[in-house]
């Protein structure tokens, strides 16, 4: 008669505090202006962008509340798709408690957008940016194997990338600091909305 060894559950991950995200967003941003100032010809211009910052906030207010509208649409059209449930289960972990959604979201914003647009997309390009970007990414969702959920996801991220990379080439870092943090926040707040009505 063979003994059954007990089954033991994988212990539960730890959540992830603000201010790991926060201490993420100052790691990117001094990598960034580092970078920037010392490979670029032009650091206050590759900051600033092609419009000054009064138009990159008025571009960048309307261009947030397109993605707002893109964001919650997107999700609520997939609710119940794999990616779906794969996106809450890798952002699950995030202390989304109170204002968090919003301090994270404006977190990586500020730190992705100064890393990827302003400092690695003049030497890089959009597209070669935009894949680091996807690749950076991937970890958070946790891809296990390679299937429709995880391509839909991974498809999802590299086209949000690009398009933040053609306003920052044409508008600039503010304007796709903007849009990121509406796209995170969005995101967030559904993610929360997701894991309450699961208990």
């Amino acid at each position: 008669m063979s003994r059954q060894i007990p089954q033991h559950p994988q212990p539960a991950r730890a959540p992830i505090r603000l201010t790991a995200q926060v201490l993420t967003c100052v790691v990117f941003s001094l990598i960034a202006l580092v970078l920037i100032f010392v490979l670029q010809d032009q650091p206050r211009l590759v900051l600033r962008g092609p419009m000054t910052y009064g138009e990159q906030v008025l571009y960048g207010l309307g261009l947030s509340a397109l993605a707002a509208v893109f964001s919650y649409a997107s999700a609520r059209l997939s609710a119940n798709s794999e990616a779906s449930r794969n996106t809450v289960t890798a952002y699950g972990r995030l202390d989304l408690s109170g204002l968090n959604p919003v301090w994270i979201s404006l977190a990586a914003a500020i730190g992705e957008e100064l890393l990827f647009r302003a400092a690695l997309q003049p030497l890089l390009g959009v597209w070669i940016t935009s894949l680091v970007f996807l690749v950076t990414h991937v970890p958070v969702y946790q891809v296990r194997k390679l299937n429709r959920a995880a391509l839909v996801q991974a498809a999802s991220v590299f086209g949000v990338s690009v398009v933040l990379g053609f306003i920052y080439q044409y508008v600039g870092v503010l304007a796709a600091m903007m849009v990121h943090a509406a796209l995170d926040v969005v995101g967030l707040y559904v993610v929360r909305n997701a894991l309450r009505g699961a208990r």
